[in-house]
Parts: C-alpha cells; sequence; structure tokens
C-alpha cells in the first residue's frame, strides 16, 4: 500500500513538471513573469489613475464652469374679454458661466492635498510590487528546495535499498541475523514515506509558483542570495527614507495637514463671478454680468467640527507614521538576523556534511568486515541525510532572507532588480489628467488613446 501511494505521488509531481521542465527558469525569469502577469499590480495602477483623478477634479473646480440650457413653454391665459383663451409660445436659450475668484485659497489646499495623495497612492503601488516580486522569490526558492528534497529523498530511497540487499545478502550467509533485515526493511517503509511526503509537499509549491508567477514552473536552477552588504545600522537608516510603507504614510500626514487649513480656509467669504447670456423667440438678447460675496456665518457647528475632525486625523496619521517607522525597522532587523543565521547555518551544515559523509563511509566499510551492524550503516547514512537536508533548507533560507531585506529597505523593484518589463511609469498619465483637459481636448485626446491601450492589453 506505501509503495503503491508513493507512486501516486511521483505520478500527481510528474504530471506538473512534464509541460514545464523543458527549459531552464532562472530567478529573474520568474520575477520577470510575476510582474506582467500580475492583476494585483494592475488593480492598484487603476486606484493610482483615479487617485491623479481626483486632481484633475480639484483643479476644475479652480475653473470656469460654463452650460447651456433651452426652455419652451406654452401658456393659455383666459382673461381675454371674449373668454376665448390666448395662446403665448416662448422660447430662450441661455448660457451661464461660474467662477470662483477668491476663496482664501480652500481650493489651492484641495489640490494639494490631493497631490500628497496621488504620491502616497504611488508608494502604495510601490509597496505592491514589491509583495508581488517576494512571493515570486518565496515561490521560486520553495520549489527550487522541495525540488531537491525529492531528489535527496530518491537517492535515500536507492541507497537503504542496496543496503537491505546487502542485509539480506549477509543474512542468507549466516553473518548476520534477521533483525539487521528487519531493520532495513523498516528503515526503507519509512524512506519511502519521507519521500511520497516530499513529493507532495513539491506538487503544493509548484501550484504556489503557479499563482504567484502566472504560470507552471521550468527547470528552476540554484540562485545567490542577492548581494546585500550593508551594516544593520546602515540597513535600517536607509529603509527609513526609503520604504514605500513609510513614505506612503509621510504623504498622508501632508495630505492631512493640508486637509486642515483647507477647512479653515472655508470660513472666510467666497468671492464668485456669474454671467449669463440669454435669447428669446423674437432675438431679444439679454446679457447679465455680476459678482457675488458669501459666507457662511453660522452653520450649527458643522464647519469647525469638521475641522477638529480633520485634526484628529491628522494625529493619527503621525501616530501610524512613528508605528510605520517601528515596523519597518523592525522588519529590517528580523531579515537581517534571518540571513547572518542562515549563513551561518549553511556554513555549518557544510562541514556537517563533510564528517557525516566520512563517517558513513567509514562505518559501510566496517560492516562489510562485521565490526559494524547494519543499524550502524543506516544510522550514519541518516546523518548524512540529515545534514544534507539541513543544507539545503539554509540556501533556500539565505537566499529568501536576503531578498526579505532588499524589500524591507524597499529595493525590491523591477528597477533595482535590472528586470527585463515595461515598467509603469505613474508620472504619464498624471501629467496629461493633472490639468483637468475636456474630452476635445489634445491633453483628452491623449488620454482617452492611453486608457483604450490599457483596456486591450
Amino acid at each position: 500500500m506505501m509503495k503503491r501511494t508513493g507512486l501516486a505521488a511521483a505520478a500527481i509531481v510528474a504530471s506538473l513538471l512534464s509541460a514545464s521542465m523543458t527549459k531552464a527558469e532562472t530567478l529573474a525569469d520568474a520575477l520577470t513573469s510575476a510582474y506582467n502577469n500580475s492583476g494585483l499590480l494592475e488593480q492598484n495602477q487603476a486606484l493610482l489613475r483615479a487617485a491623479d483623478e481626483d486632481v484633475a477634479q480639484a483643479v476644475a473646480a479652480t475653473l470656469p464652469v460654463v452650460d447651456w440650457s433651452l426652455q419652451a413653454n406654452r401658456t393659455w391665459n383666459n382673461s381675454q374679454p371674449s373668454g376665448d383663451f390666448a395662446v403665448v409660445n416662448s422660447r430662450t436659450l441661455q448660457f451661464n458661466a461660474a467662477m470662483t475668484l477668491y476663496d482664501f485659497g480652500a481650493n489651492a489646499f484641495a489640490i494639494e492635498s490631493q497631490k500628497e495623495i496621488v504620491l502616497s497612492t504611488r508608494q502604495t503601488l510601490r509597496g505592491i510590487e514589491q509583495d508581488v516580486l517576494l512571493n515570486a522569490v518565496q515561490a521560486y526558492v520553495n520549489v527550487l528546495r522541495d525540488r531537491e528534497f525529492v531528489e535527496l529523498r530518491q537517492n535515500n530511497v536507492r541507497l537503504i535499498t542496496q543496503e537491505l540487499r546487502a542485509a539480506q545478502d549477509r543474512f542468507d550467509v549466516g553473518e548476520v541475523t534477521r533483525t539487521d533485515v528487519a531493520l532495513a526493511e523498516a528503515r526503507l517503509a519509512s524512506a519511502r514515506s519521507q519521500l511520497a511526503s516530499a513529493e507532495g509537499t513539491l506538487a503544493i509549491s509548484i501550484e504556489g509558483f503557479r499563482v504567484a508567477v502566472g504560470r507552471a514552473p521550468g527547470t528552476v536552477s540554484a540562485v545567490s542570495p542577492a548581494p546585500v552588504s550593508r551594516s544593520l545600522a546602515d540597513a535600517r537608516a536607509f529603509a527609513v527614507r526609503n520604504n514605500p510603507s513609510v513614505l506612503e504614510v509621510q504623504h498622508s500626514v501632508a495630505a492631512a495637514e493640508l486637509g486642515i487649513r483647507r477647512a479653515e480656509a472655508a470660513l472666510g467669504p467666497r468671492v464668485s463671478l456669474n454671467s449669463f447670456v440669454a435669447t428669446d423667440q423674437d432675438s431679444n438678447e439679454t446679457v447679465q454680468l455680476g459678482v457675488n460675496v458669501g459666507q457662511t456665518i453660522y452653520s450649527g457647528g458643522a464647519l469647525t467640527s469638521q475641522i477638529r475632525q480633520l485634526k484628529a486625523n491628522r494625529d493619527s496619521a503621525r501616530a501610524g507614521l512613528h508605528l510605520t517607522v517601528l515596523s519597518v525597522e523592525q522588519a529590517v532587523t528580523n531579515a537581517f538576523a534571518s540571513l547572518q543565521v542562515a549563513r551561518a547555518a549553511r556554513q555549518a551544515s557544510n562541514e556537517q556534511i563533510r564528517a557525516s559523509r566520512v563517517a558513513f563511509q567509514g562505518v559501510r566499510e566496517e560492516a562489510t568486515l562485521g565490526a559494524r551492524t547494519t543499524l550502524d550503516v543506516l544510522d550514519a547514512e541518516q546523518e548524512l541525510l540529515d545534514a544534507e537536508t539541513n543544507l539545503i533548507s539554509a540556501q533556500a533560507d539565505e537566499v529568501f532572507a536576503s531578498y526579505q531585506l532588499l524589500s524591507a529597505m524597499g529595493l525590491l523593484t523591477a528597477d533595482h532588480l535590472n528586470l527585463p518589463v515595461q515598467q509603469y511609469d505613474p508620472s504619464v498619465y498624471y501629467n496629461l489628467a493633472k490639468d483637468s483637459p475636456e474630452l476635445l481636448s489634445p491633453q483628452g485626446q491623449a488620454l482617452e488613446r492611453v486608457l483604450e491601450a490599457i483596456g486591450r492589453e
């Protein structure tokens, strides 16, 4: 039953790998595919474009608003002496224009606040990019590690099978007892069970790779840790200045400050210009131009309450910035420590493998001379297997910790890694939309072409 289970697991893994083992797979290939296939990146790019439009709408509030209306009326009047209804038809075409002339800077503060929100959203997108790439690194390392685990377990099964045959041969000639054969059989059954478990874990990792990268993995190759030469103090200081989470909250605090100034400016008077041109059915024209000055005297305390609310939100954002800095520093420290531990574990595992291999070969030779038992050989082989397993895990941990440290420092981006991808430039759409262009203007037409191109991707 155990052998059939192992064969079934092997068949599952083989079916998952068969379509993708035809070409070599590097980490750069995986990161490139993850960037190009990420729906999460596309989602947040769209959210950034929506934030850009908030700037356009804030700018539009400072520009003239022009509209038109056409009114047609028919009036029946029975005030005639004869009692008949007098029918009067009237048509009026009117153009209206209005523009805020002065508002104590409220609209200007609104524009600057929206700009800070755009900058904050850009950092959110940058953080999402790092998450996408770090997930791809994790998926790649998992497949690489679990594939090596499967190969190691397969070699272990073959080796113990050889030991079982040797024990059986020595038993047949009376050199060992039945106990030695049973020990080898039990160890072989355990090795087959561990192989089936490793194959199942590899199948899970392959599916995780498909989700993170957008396709099945090819033949993954060994990868070196990312170059990280900074000391812990330098890494922490750099992360506080460059991590997108910190920069995102900094812009949020700035936006909150500007929101307070906008609300305070709204307490002052407002000056606006209004005009209209009207033409009736007799081609009589009416032109009016006026200036309106107004100010809210009493609003039940709503405006002052809004200011207090905005200040509370500002204070919350400031506290959030402090917590974010602490979180980023902790992330850098944790990643740096994990990297150091993984490096030490790798070096120790290499030494352990060297010593365990010498010990295993010696015990095996001594067993052929009758100086060691089958159990001694199996134990020595298990120690060598454990050492090789520890090395594989340490290598995988070291690679992931190095990229985790890059992410904490804000450097795990397509630009920093020089990935061959078409990077999303947030300034292109913003520069087209920020001045609130009309649909028929050159900028408006360019925006439509950009959106059409995005929709076709």
